[in-house]
């Protein structure tokens, strides 16, 4: 028996997952750009800072102060746990891969989601859809290529922060009950504030005109992903919003071509077709063959824009 949520509930959740996936592209980009620059502690820190005060800002808006009140006290520490891994682990991977490569391989999360939601929250993924979960992950593999080098620490970051991301979606949607989205978007800014508090030390810079405006974007972005994410996440199952996420790639890889001549290879081109093609037969499981065509649709209209772009530079 499918769990699918009412029509809509599905197109809320729809639009803020994909409002908070387009902020989540936005802050990797100025995140690239930040690393060239300044320390990843430092961007840690200072990033964190920007989205604290800035949910503090919005905090009205989300039923005041007080809907930071909870009980579940040890879920939220455990989330920022995971919250810090995610972060330090992704921003790590950022600065030592392209764009799209680190992009990639973060993607492996809502294959993770996806198989996770079975044992913690009970809800029901057939046989089929695991069987999409293992493509995917071979697509992983495809892109890695073990004993080529390109199985590396920056790429067991990626990975490992991939974990704690899938931690997240499941312990949102296991929390959506008792707890606000604003709770669950502010404690997970905790845990990597404190720690890159505690170890930006020596390696702090100031940063220029240009690169406060940077850092506040990023602050600004990363408020925006856990706003669309975890609220999209409280509406609707994970197995059928986490495959959406891939459409950040078709941003990544047009955004590394663009700004910083990043060509993804043949074999990264092959096994993120993999993963997506895995993903979009997990919505088409779930939700059925109408809302998939519309995603192929999206993803169709923005290739060709992207392979038209290219084009039009080759002649010049």
């Amino acid at each position: 028996m499918k769990v699918t949520p009412p029509h809509d509930s599905l197109g809320a959740a729809v639009g803020l997952l994909l409002f908070g996936v387009a902020s989540g592209l936005a802050l990797d980009l100025f995140a690239k750009a930040l690393l060239a620059d300044y320390s990843l502690e430092q961007f840690v820190f200072l990033r964190s800072i920007v989205g604290l005060l800035f949910f503090l800002f919005i905090a009205r808006w989300y039923g005041g102060f007080s809907s930071l009140r909870s009980s579940r006290w040890r879920w939220h520490v455990f989330r920022t746990v995971l919250a810090t891994g995610s972060m330090f682990g992704f921003f790590y991977g950022l600065m030592y891969m392209p764009l799209v490569n680190a992009l990639t391989l973060a993607f492996t999360a809502p294959l993770i989601v996806t198989a996770l939601s079975v044992p913690f929250l009970g809800e029901h993924v057939g046989w089929r859809r695991w069987l999409a979960v293992i493509i995917g992950f071979a697509g992983v593999l495809i892109i890695l290529r073990p004993g080529t080098g390109q199985f590396n620490f920056a790429a067991v970051a990626v990975l490992g922060s991939a974990v704690c991301y899938a931690g997240l979606a499941i312990t949102a949607r296991k929390l959506a009950g008792t707890e606000s989205s604003f709770a669950l978007s502010v404690y997970v800014l905790a845990g990597p504030l404190i720690a890159s508090m505690f170890t930006v030390g020596g390696d702090y810079t100031p940063p220029d005109a240009t690169g406060w405006l940077l850092f506040i974007l990023a602050g600004l972005s990363s408020a925006g992903a856990w706003i669309g994410i975890v609220g999209g996440y409280r509406r609707a199952p994970p197995a059928l919003l986490a495959p959406l996420e891939y459409t950040a790639l078709i941003g990544a890889a047009a955004a590394g071509y663009w700004i910083w001549d990043e060509v993804p290879d043949r074999w990264v081109v092959v096994g993120a077709l993999t993963i997506i093609g895995s993903g979009l037969f997990i919505v088409y499981r779930e939700v059925g063959q109408a809302l998939t065509a519309r995603y192929l649709r999206v993803f169709t209209v923005i290739a060709d824009a992207i392979i038209s772009r290219r084009q039009g530079r080759e002649t010049d």
